[in-house]
């Protein structure tokens, strides 16, 4: 199996709320700063995307992907590369667990990242890790600021 990278981090909001932003893709561009695009391509019986089109500016990588999403009851959610133009994997999960008696989220996200064009294993694993990085503090501050999303809960 391929490393990760896996970072955590605690949220000030119930994992409903969490989760809420989270599976609210179409906003993804108002708050993780890489995502340009996002276009929900189907969805499951309970309305929560099963593939989701991304348009990332990541610097370094910009592409024009496909992923697959599962999702694990309320509070986990993952995923893996369907297409890609850059990239040969990119494999993730966000797992959420109550904490502070459920008026918290312990977000963890772990990511795998494999590009087309050959890298080092250690620029990888500093890629996967500024990315996860930027996307659990864009997450905590777009969720505490209270800018949830408006649509039905997952």
């Amino acid at each position: 199996m391929a490393e990760h990278t896996k970072s955590s981090i605690t949220i000030e909001a119930a994992p409903a709320d969490v989760m809420g932003v989270i599976a609210d893709f179409a906003r993804y561009p108002e708050w993780t700063g890489e995502v340009k695009e996002a276009e929900v391509l189907a969805t499951d019986a309970r309305g929560r995307a099963e593939q989701v089109r991304l348009l990332l500016d990541a610097g370094a990588i910009k592409d024009d992907h496909t992923l697959a999403y599962s999702w694990t009851g309320d509070n986990v959610v993952s995923w893996s590369l369907v297409k890609s133009q850059m990239l040969r994997a990119l494999d993730g999960s966000y797992s959420l667990a109550p904490a502070a008696g459920g008026k918290h989220t312990e977000v963890t996200y772990q990511l795998t990242v494999d590009v087309k064009i050959p890298m080092l294993g250690m620029i990888k694993r500093k890629a996967e890790k500024v990315i996860i990085d930027r996307a659990l503090a864009g997450l905590k501050k777009r969720v505490e600021s209270g800018a949830a999303t408006e649509a039905d809960p997952v």
